[in-house]
């Protein structure tokens, strides 16, 4: 059965185990709890692991930490003392953030990568030119480890991270697709029929964004939907790790709403980061407030955030005050930032922006995007439309329009599209007045009309964002002045 919740994800390593010094005090243990307890957050997801070892004294499994010692750097040596300082004092490391959670009235959710296991056998690694997956006692060991921590501890929920964990390339090998696929479907079943009647009686899976990436890795999610196998998806990809709105999921929610599962949309970490060749820049209220009313606009079900600035301070806690309730952020202040395409386009799902426009391309192009906002609505203070275009000129003759309505009439002024090498770009920013953005699905279409005849370097556009405005007093011809 569909639920709504809030969710927030801890790795259990970058802002936590790897970070505090052991041995560790019980106050220490209950930070990533405590850091999101009366917020918005009613549900908290905790990775038991990455791929290579359990951050719990497991009893089928290894502990993160046995096979690396004598440790070669000390984020793995704190990780194993942490663990071992609450082990000696009888505290098991898991137990104890899971109890927090309920102390709070929060679900756990235990997030199990599926793509590999500590201390796993090297023939069967994918890097080592084994099949990973498509081994039936890399299957049989995860499903022990599912079956213990649905059964031995007090956890609400499993999650199966299916999406390209720890931004590997693949999950099975290219030639084990085809006859893996079912396999991995009856594998999802038996693992659901284990934690499914225990107290942990949801199960879920975070997949990929577009059916056809999870298909080539042998996960057929609609016929996981159609069987009644998952009760929750959330769709991401690892290794991309950009704030999207746009995220193409429709198929997703329309599959997963015709099962009576839910959808989870991802609140990625960055709007800007090394992938697409920029320095990490993490988003404001604005921007994060926009992707959230997005996703919700879109049919998701609640919201999967993670990875925020650390320590999570008081802009985090306000944020996440505000992700569990979509009244507190219909009407305020957005900024849309439709995402880039990576460097690497390697398992990237399909993204609008950047727009390549040759000099003597005369060719209308189309950049779509979603807007949650009615911007007709009479608190709507401004709407601004911001288009970054690498190599333009002012002497370049553009036709650019809105949803088919030119912009021609509209306000537009320039700034240097670079704080650095402001040559190489520049900004052309619209204050929209008579043509807004519409509440749903927009496109806005860009033609190079003319270009200066002996400058024959293409045009980019690099970035298109939108500002939507509010104030408490109402704004607009309706209202009597």
């Amino acid at each position: 059965m569909r639920q709504q919740r809030t969710i927030y994800f801890n790795d259990a390593r970058h802002y936590y185990l790897f970070a505090f010094e052991p041995p560790m005090a019980l106050e220490d243990t209950w930070v990533p709890i405590d850091e999101v307890a009366g917020t918005g957050v009613d549900t908290f997801a905790y990775g038991v692991e990455r791929g290579d070892g359990l951050f719990y004294p497991s009893r089928v499994g290894m502990m993160f930490g046995a096979d690396i010692q004598p440790f070669e750097q000390a984020a793995y040596w704190r990780t194993w003392h942490n663990m071992q300082s609450l082990i000696e004092r009888g505290l098991d490391p898991l137990t104890v953030l899971i109890d927090r959670a309920h102390d709070h009235n929060m679900d756990f959710w235990a997030s199990l990568r599926m793509a590999a296991y500590g201390n796993m056998d090297p023939a069967y690694r994918l890097a080592d030119g084994g099949g990973g997956l498509a081994h039936a006692e890399v299957r049989a060991h995860i499903l022990q480890v599912v079956e213990e921590l649905a059964t031995e501890y007090e956890t609400d929920g499993l999650e199966l991270d299916f999406a390209l964990p720890g931004g590997g390339p693949r999950i099975l090998r290219e030639e084990d697709v085809e006859a893996t696929t079912p396999i991995l479907t009856d594998y999802v079943e038996q693992l659901a029929e284990r934690v499914r009647g225990q107290r942990s009686g949801v199960v879920g899976a975070r997949v990929l964004p577009t059916e056809e990436m999870n298909r080539a890795q042998g996960l057929d999610v609609r016929t996981w939907l159609e069987r009644g196998l998952v009760d929750f998806l959330v769709p991401i990809r690892y290794g991309y790790m950009i704030l999207d709105g746009d995220m193409p999921i429709d198929w997703l929610v329309e599959a997963a709403h015709a099962a009576d599962a839910a959808v989870y949309g991802t609140l990625q970490p960055y709007v800007a980061d090394e992938s697409v060749g920029a320095e990490r820049v993490c988003p404001t209220p604005a921007q994060l407030r926009a992707v959230a009313m997005n996703l919700l606009d879109r049919g998701c079900d609640g919201l999967y955030a993670w990875f925020m600035p650390w320590p999570l301070g008081d802009r985090e806690r306000s944020a996440l005050s505000e992700l569990g309730s979509r009244d507190l952020m219909q009407e305020k202040d957005k900024h849309y930032v439709l995402a880039r395409r990576a460097a690497d386009e390697e398992n990237q799902y399909p993204v609008a922006l950047p727009v390549e426009i040759a000099a003597d391309d005369r060719a209308r192009h189309t950049i779509p995007f979603y807007l949650a906002d009615d911007a007709q609505e009479g608190r709507v203070s401004q709407v601004l439309l911001r288009i970054r275009i690498v190599d333009l000129v002012s002497d370049d003759r553009l036709e650019i329009a809105l949803n088919g309505q030119s912009l021609q009439e509209e306000i537009c002024r320039r700034e240097f599209g670079y704080e650095v090498v402001p040559y190489q770009g520049m900004w052309l920013i619209f204050d929209l007045q008579r043509v807004r953005p519409q509440q749903g699905a927009n496109r806005l279409e860009i033609t190079l009309v003319g270009r200066p005849d002996d400058l024959v370097s293409p045009l980019r556009v690099a970035d298109v964002e939108v500002e939507v405005k509010y104030h408490p007093l109402p704004t607009g011809s309706k209202r009597r002045i």
